[in-house]
């Protein structure tokens, strides 16, 4: 029997594999009672707490830190084998990438939890797309961090390989300038909020409802019913009117009545027109002056605010004011003028 575990197989006696074999084995089972347990109370914490973010790392602790606690066993327990220096250093690089790949995992889904935590709380409406979007490109940060480290690690130089990525990101840049403005003026978009998706906005002479806020594109929707298509370039760049955030409408018109109105009914025109306008829910009366002569009527400008920014509201409002301006003028005697000429024939 000792003959037979003092047999040798490269460089390691069966004795020395069988010690391995009984350390992995021993890791393996505690790392099985430790799994247990320690599942067993972060799951009791995740039922306690209204939190999601202990969900996440009860699920990030099952799927990436139990099989990187096996490997991590199999690695150490690797040191009772006396190996050859290529196959050690085979094995410190499959240690360290895997090392590299689940902090690359783990610091990328917190960091998009985190991310997507922040702007829901914010902003109740958030793009789903556009929030896939910008965790694909935390993951990609992140991963590419990883792998330089990783080469770095290895003793490879990343000064000239950088330098190298920059001038072919030069070239890569201007080759799609155009591109790379619509992503960074989706990034700008997507944190300084100028419009969200449902807001009713005007751009030059083109309006509508936004659908869709892409990486490259806005989708909008017109009052047509054709859609509109929108660079987010040429929306960074453009003036843009956001109905949706109006918290009131200023609404201001004209009425002309005849020249032969008499004095006193013009003097009574712009108390009638304040009780009109206050009658009217959710409207706030601003002034209503005598304005002008014009050509052919004495003109009055009226001024109030609509409690809304909805435009179906609004013209609802108007519609009252007209009417009740109306059925107040016949009961008065009052005409309303209309563009005429007076011819006078000298014989």
């Amino acid at each position: 029997m000792q003959a037979f575990l003092e047999l040798e197989f490269w460089n390691n006696t069966v004795l020395d594999y069988l010690i391995f074999l009984g350390s992995l084995i021993a890791s393996f089972i505690v790392l099985m009672i430790l799994k247990r347990i320690i599942l067993h109370r972060l799951i009791k914490w995740a039922e306690k707490t209204p939190t999601s973010l202990d969900d996440m790392l009860l699920k990030a602790f099952k799927r990436y830190m139990l099989p990187m606690c096996y490997v991590g066993a199999l690695y150490l327990n690797t040191k009772w084998l006396e190996l050859s220096q290529d196959v050690i250093d085979v094995i410190d690089v499959i240690a360290l990438a895997g090392v590299m790949i689940l902090g690359a995992v783990v610091v990328s889904s917190l960091l998009i939890y985190l991310f997507n935590k922040y702007f829901e709380k914010k902003h109740s409406d958030v793009d789903k797309l556009a929030m896939r979007w910008i965790g694909a490109l935390i993951k990609v940060i992140v991963w590419v961090g990883a792998f330089l480290l990783f080469l770095e690690n290895l003793g490879i130089h990343i000064t000239a390989l950088m330098a190298g990525l920059g001038i072919g990101g030069i070239a890569v840049a201007f080759a799609a300038q155009a591109i790379l403005e619509d992503i960074f003026s989706f990034v700008t978009i997507f944190f300084d909020r100028p419009f969200e998706i449902d807001d009713f906005i005007i751009i030059d002479n083109l309006s509508g409802t936004v659908e869709h806020i892409g990486i490259k594109t806005t989708r909008v929707r017109s009052l047509s019913g054709e859609q509109l298509i929108f660079s987010n370039k040429d929306l960074t760049n453009s003036r843009v009117r956001n109905y949706k955030r109006m918290q009131s409408r200023r609404v201001a018109f004209s009425i002309g009545v005849t020249y032969d109105t008499p004095h006193d009914k013009l003097r009574e025109i712009p108390g009638l027109l304040k009780q009109i306008i206050d009658a009217v829910d959710r409207t706030d009366f601003s002034r209503a002056h005598f304005k002008e002569f014009a050509d052919s009527s004495l003109n009055f400008e009226i001024v109030y605010f609509v409690l809304t920014q909805d435009y179906d509201v609004y013209m609802d409002v108007q519609q009252d004011i007209n009417y009740g301006i109306k059925e107040a003028f016949d009961a008065r005697g009052i005409e309303f003028a209309f563009p005429t000429q007076t011819l006078y024939l000298q014989k």
